[in-house]
């Protein structure tokens, strides 16, 4: 499936607002480490061309990276094992933000939208490893289009009630609800929230809830607040 002819299912009940936000400080630098002679030769063929258009610094390389390892979770050939493949979409979910190319003192590698769909296969694909990645996304992503699709992974991935996803989405929403409410991010942060507690029998994590509220009377479109009512109604009934 061509990456460009995809389309969020989630994003259909939303008007789109996109908004570049501040880039936030302190973030991880991601890299991909050299391997060795005998690494390579013991990596996919298909993974290993892959590879090089992934670092390639040309914006269409990166997206054709992205085509291709959709491609190969489409033909089941990436799954949560494929430690490859998924430290690839690591690397290109923090393409302008951990992994940062400046010239004349500009970022020109900050591409939002491949950062986003990376976020998206990373949710297809599930897993410890994905999850982590998702994770440091919602921590230190500025853009809310990227912060919306890295929830929604969450989301589909989430099926613990310990893990690291509910304080991490709790905490970003709660904060982008007082400076700058965004439709998507929040929409999707609930669809999230409502997918863990399906998973869970319920969600006792406080923060939630505060977030939930905040939401249902915050600045949002009515299909936005009337969700998040709708959300906090069903965990009640938990």
């Amino acid at each position: 499936m061509n990456i460009r002819k995809m389309v969020s299912i989630f994003f259909a009940a939303l008007i789109c607002i996109s908004a570049a936000g501040a880039q936030d400080t302190a973030k991880p630098e991601t890299t991909i480490r050299e391997r060795t002679v005998e690494e390579l030769y013991l990596e996919n063929i298909e993974t290993r061309i892959i590879r090089e258009q992934a670092v390639n610094p040309e914006y269409e390389t990166k997206r054709l990276a992205l085509e291709n390892l959709q491609d190969m979770l489409d033909n089941g050939k990436l799954t949560a094992d494929s430690k490859d493949a998924i430290t690839l979409l690591s690397f290109l979910s923090m393409e302008g933000t951990g992994r940062i190319i400046r010239e004349g003192g500009r970022i020109i590698n900050n591409y939002p939208d491949i950062r986003m769909l990376s976020c998206r296969i990373l949710g297809e694909v599930g897993g410890v490893d994905a999850e982590n990645t998702l994770i440091d996304v919602v921590r230190w992503d500025a853009e809310p289009m990227v912060l919306a699709e890295a929830a929604y992974a969450l989301g589909k991935i989430g099926g613990t009630g310990d893990n690291a996803i509910i304080p991490i989405l709790a905490e970003k929403i709660i904060k982008w609800n007082i400076t700058k409410p965004d439709n998507n991010f929040a929409f999707a942060t609930i669809l999230a929230f409502e997918k863990i507690a399906e998973k869970n029998n319920g969600i006792t994590d406080q923060a939630v809830f505060q977030a939930l509220v905040q939401i249902s009377q915050g600045n949002y479109i009515k299909d936005v607040r009337m969700k998040a009512l709708e959300v906090l109604d069903k965990m009640r009934r938990y």
